[in-house]
């Protein structure tokens, strides 16, 4: 084909992806799902399964061969893009007074997790065989089970607690809080299991890849921000927005290739680019650069979905598949909220607060595919163990609001009261009953 013909065809393809993605995401808004899921179901019907299986020639006029090189770099574009704006939201100083409730329900809905994803793919290495997977799985398979179970997608908890008012509610905040720390976690264990699990071959052995990483991220956290700070923030008034977009997110991309470059990922060193570009003062975030981050980030997203669709294989989902993908969405909810709901209520929430906190953990939508996207490239997964592990993020995101409904049927409404006489000054204010939802953030002062 000539390079004409792949210029027509990748216009074509990218006018197609945008189009039929973003009308998904619409249409997803409208039944009250993430617009991701729509985007995700996009991706995944314009793959080889659906469109592949059911207008087979269309589909090679539409996705050939040749474009594919391209559609991958609009896909790692985008995902650079989205996680430096990631990294840069990224504000762990909203635990606040919470710290302690948020760090315990982060521990327990990642360790619980963890612990159950890992112990299956040791006790379960048969079944799995027969999805693809070695029969004695390398301890990087096994490690990255658990990391399949543990994620918590922050952006799509995020639009979630919005759209349900949730955003000044103290499990709202206990919720974000959290999965801001899960993302530091997941992150951290999912880049030393990348090192020892990469298959793609490097002249250096992961011990040294692990050192350099090491010292590259020491470097950036060091010696980033203040010369970010003094060469872009400090010229502010000299330099255009547009211009100093442009150079952060080629300091992003020029992270990614080094993380890359060690044998982990893009995704990595683009979170940390996004982890040490200063904020404003006050610690406030610079509208110039998060605005664009997320137009841009948004309208290329669907590229990303679209590549990650052409992996799902849904022909080879047999009997063991669909059990596979039973038990693993199962798993993936009950530990999730099972966890996150009872450490809450140690962390001293409400009945019901704490089974909010459960389920806004439940949500992986974005963050589980990117993760499965890194560990297929890393010869991690089979190709159907992925299709089982993209269709339980799929399941586990669109739970996520039905299940927020069902908590707030099963809440225990507050009692009436009978009307009080006038208090004194000196008289005590009555505390509020327990088990309340949602109980706002103001109330507890």
């Amino acid at each position: 084909m000539s390079p004409d013909a792949l210029v027509g065809h990748f216009v074509g393809a990218s006018a197609l992806i945008l189009v039929a993605a973003h009308a998904a995401g619409w249409l997803a808004r409208r039944l009250k799902q993430p617009y991701i899921v729509g985007q995700l179901t996009a991706g995944i019907a314009l793959g080889p399964s659906l469109l592949g299986s059911v207008a087979p020639d269309a589909y090679d006029a539409l996705f050939p061969a040749g474009i594919a090189p391209a559609l991958t770099g609009f896909a790692q574009f985008a995902l650079v893009v989205f996680l430096f704006a990631v990294g840069y939201e990224l504000d762990l100083t909203v635990l606040g007074d919470r710290a302690r409730t948020a760090v315990t329900v982060a521990l327990a809905s990642f360790v619980v997790p963890m612990a159950v994803g890992s112990g299956g793919a040791l006790l379960f290495r048969e079944q799995l065989a027969d999805l693809g997977m070695p029969r004695d799985p390398s301890p990087s398979m096994v490690v990255f089970a658990g990391i399949a179970l543990s994620i918590t997608a922050v952006p799509v908890l995020t639009a979630i607690v919005r759209e349900n008012g949730l955003s000044r509610t103290v499990p709202g905040v206990v919720a974000v809080s959290a999965a801001g720390l899960l993302d530091v976690i997941g992150w951290t264990v999912l880049a030393g299991t990348m090192l020892d699990g990469d298959g793609s071959g490097h002249a250096l052995a992961w011990p040294w890849r692990a050192v350099l990483g090491i010292g590259f991220t020491a470097l950036m956290l060091v010696a980033g921000r203040p010369l970010l700070r003094t060469l872009l923030w400090g010229t502010r008034t000299r330099m255009e927005p547009s211009l100093r977009l442009a150079l952060l997110i080629g300091f992003a991309l020029g992270s990614a290739w080094v993380t890359h470059s060690l044998g982990l990922h893009v995704i990595f060193g683009a979170l940390l680019a996004g982890v040490v570009v200063p904020r404003e003062e006050g610690g406030t975030l610079d509208p110039d650069l998060v605005r664009p981050l997320h137009d841009v980030s948004s309208l290329l997203l669907p590229f990303f979905f679209v590549v990650s669709g052409q992996s799902v294989a849904l022909n080879s989902m047999d009997s063991t598949g669909w059990l596979v993908l039973a038990v693993v969405t199962v798993l993936a909810v009950t530990t999730k909220i099972g966890s996150g709901t009872v450490a809450a209520r140690l962390g001293g929430l409400g009945r019901d607060d704490a089974r909010t906190v459960g389920v806004l953990l439940s949500a992986r939508g974005l963050t589980e595919l990117i993760a499965l996207n890194a560990g297929l490239q890393a010869r991690l997964l089979s190709e159907p163990l992925y299709t089982v592990l993209v269709f339980m993020a799929l399941a586990t995101t669109l739970l996520t609001q039905p299940l927020l409904h069902l908590v707030g049927r099963l809440a225990t409404p507050e009692p009436a009261r009978t009307p009080e006489p006038a208090r004194t000054p000196d008289a005590p204010h009555p505390h509020p009953q327990d088990g309340t939802t949602p109980t706002p953030v103001a109330d507890l002062g």
